[in-house]
């Protein structure tokens, strides 16, 4: 099986190499925005909108008498900038037709220009790209040195390269077209996975994920580096100084983040033949004042992001039971809904079966019997042949298929 895999890893860079590196992110940079300057334009007329194409095309006429400095940079930076404008302003008008027959509740901004002040920015590169050993081969740029050896592959189709700045740090990402090897059939284990936020992840076999909670140990420092910032005056030295303390600050939280979520997902896919989760709305979670920031420090939306590509990688079922099943309510054991659960209590006691039941640990294991559950009755709610429904069974049936891959 083909896939599109990208890598990411960061540049050992020259002071030259840095000055070409910003000099390209800004000719992209410009060329975005002089796209939407056009079709602005265009809008503002009553005429079609250009393509990315015919942009291109009528950049590359104003270039020996209007932007001569845009021959020093490869000419893939301006056009992939180009083609992002296109998708941007694209994207935009999709949404608001979706808004308009009611199947988007998002925002539909639209593309707003793109701003030095705010971020060198990044460029993408296509054409003849090598990797060998320690350095890569990018087109205008030549080669450059790499801070990671033998992470990228060198023996693989390349379609693009994107280099950009973080936190005063460069990288490059490969997108990749890979082959897949054969994925391991030998796995028979099945597994429920109930997120968290005192514990990012707790699994049906009692296996626990902790939560570094990143945001929440370094908010101390935020604090005082933001209020440190906006004492700064507006161009001094002590700003910048304090501004990339700040970035470098946000740049290790993410990595925190990042990290954690990897090694969990990339555990769990890569043991287990069958997953099971919940579909979340995180979007409705993050309504609550109280539990928004400990939610978006975990990262609910990314976990469930990775296990469905991960999934795929390593031939793993992944089935997403209905978001309104009650699975810390509902005992594991019996099937009884205890309605009066309240958030505090992280423990309680089926008042039928009498059964303790810790509260992660029995809802990462009702998880799984409402997935296994769903897997044997067809989308009506009907008995299978092979696997019959006793009459003795109170748990509740989801009445459509999970989210399947």
């Amino acid at each position: 099986m083909k896939i599109t895999r990208g890598y990411k890893t960061e540049l050992d860079l020259t002071n030259k190499q840095k000055s070409a590196c910003i000099e390209h992110a800004g000719a992209a940079r410009f060329a975005y925005n002089w796209a939407l300057d056009r079709k602005k334009e265009a809008h503002s007329n009553g005429e079609k909108a250009p393509s990315a194409y015919a942009l291109h095309r009528k950049l590359n006429a104003l270039k020996k008498t209007e932007f001569p400095w845009l021959y020093r940079v490869s000419k893939c930076a301006p056009q992939e900038a180009l083609r992002n404008a296109d998708r941007a302003y694209d994207t935009f008008f999709r949404k608001i037709l979706l808004k308009k027959k009611g199947k988007y509740k998002g925002k539909t901004g639209f593309p707003t220009y793109k701003k030095r002040t705010r971020a060198i920015g990044s460029f993408r590169l296509t054409g003849t790209i090598r990797v060998t050993g320690k350095t890569i081969r990018l087109p205008r740029l030549g080669i450059l040195r790499l801070k990671e050896k033998g992470y990228l592959p060198g023996n693989t189709h390349i379609l693009s390269a994107a280099v950009s700045e973080q936190a005063g740090r460069f990288f490059v990402s490969l997108q990749t077209e890979e082959t897949l090897p054969v994925p391991d059939t030998t796995k028979t284990g099945a597994i429920g996975l109930d997120l968290g936020i005192k514990t990012l992840a707790t699994l049906s076999d009692r296996t626990l994920f902790k939560n570094p909670r990143p945001l929440k140990s370094a908010l101390g420092r935020l604090r005082r580096l933001q209020r440190s910032l906006s004492r700064k005056r507006k161009g001094s030295r002590n700003r910048e100084k304090t501004k990339k303390k700040l970035a470098v600050l946000h740049f290790s939280i993410a990595n925190i983040r990042k990290d954690a979520i990897h090694k969990l997902t990339s555990n769990v896919c890569k043991s287990h033949a069958f997953i099971a989760i919940e579909d979340l709305n995180v979007g409705g979670m993050l309504k609550n004042h109280h539990l928004a920031q400990a939610i978006s420090d975990a990262g609910f939306g990314e976990i469930r992001r990775q296990l469905t590509y991960k999934a795929l990688w390593y031939n793993t079922r992944l089935v997403v039971i209905d978001r309104f099943f009650p699975s810390s309510k509902t005992c594991s054991v019996c099937g009884y809904i205890y309605s009066a659960l309240s958030l505090a209590e992280r423990q309680w006691t089926c008042p039928a079966c009498e059964v303790l039941h810790m509260r992660d640990e029995n809802a990462a294991r009702t998880i799984l019997l409402a997935a296994s559950s769903a897997e044997r009755i067809n989308a009506c709610g009907a008995e299978s042949a092979d696997n019959p429904v006793t009459d003795g069974e109170t748990m509740p049936r989801l009445k459509q298929e999970p989210n399947t891959l």
